[in-house]
């Protein structure tokens, strides 16, 4: 027997975690999730397709493809528990299109990402960037959650910076729940106090590191240090 189809008055919201991922020239963000589909990254407003190449549309009542999210914020909120994904950021999404609703989330064709929260740094410092995880997708760089003194020369992007690049009002929130919108860098007046204190933490960092390489290179002294 089938279920009455569902005719909300608003899309529904859920909740799911994803890897941020940078292209390799730098100029786009996106996601990747953590299990079925993971090898397909993702825009903050995008369109499923089935992942095993099948011609129907997503999701497809007898196949496990479309977008997946889960109802409840702790439930997503508790998969960053794993070791696999205690790097991995929470997204609250917004279900767009078709969808299919289970007990504990929604399979669905198109979604936005409202907001990304990113956890703390390995460390266990506020996080004021998000740098290189170490591992990809082609074309894609993997990133993980990173504070100032962490950096040590990685590629990275602040919050900030990822939410520009990710594009449609996407919001980035620091684990102390500091929301960091959408915006241009090059642009003072468009930034609060807490999105100023992650861009100087940042270049600080960077600076750090700049001043520890010339460090380096002014104690072996000209031509490596070297005598012939």
């Amino acid at each position: 027997m089938r279920l009455p189809e569902e005719r909300p008055t608003e899309p529904p919201t859920g909740y799911k975690i994803a890897h941020p991922v940078l292209s390799q020239d730098g100029t786009r963000a996106g996601f990747t999730g953590v299990s079925l589909g993971g090898a397909l990254p993702y825009g903050v407003l995008a369109d499923a397709s089935c992942v095993y190449g099948l011609r129907h549309r997503a999701p497809h009542r007898r196949c496990d493809c479309g977008f997946h999210c889960v109802h409840d914020r702790t439930a997503a909120e508790a998969l960053l528990c794993t070791a696999e994904h205690r790097t991995a950021v929470l997204l609250e999404v917004t279900v767009l299109g078709r969808y299919l609703r289970f007990e504990f989330g929604f399979r669905y064709a198109r979604q936005r990402v409202r907001t990304a929260t990113v956890g703390h740094c390995a460390c266990g410092t506020v996080a004021v960037a998000l740098a290189d995880a170490g591992w990809g997708r082609p074309g894609r760089l993997a990133l993980a959650p990173s504070c100032a003194g962490c950096l040590r020369g990685r590629t990275s992007v602040s919050l900030a910076g990822f939410a520009r690049l990710a594009g449609y009002g996407l919001r980035v929130v620091a684990g102390s729940g500091a929301a960091l919108p959408v915006a241009d860098l090059g642009a003072a007046d468009g930034l609060g106090v807490p999105e100023l204190a992650a861009e100087a933490a940042l270049l600080q960092a960077r600076l750090d590191w700049f001043e520890s390489q010339l460090t380096r290179l002014g104690e072996r002294g000209p031509g490596d240090g070297r005598k012939g």
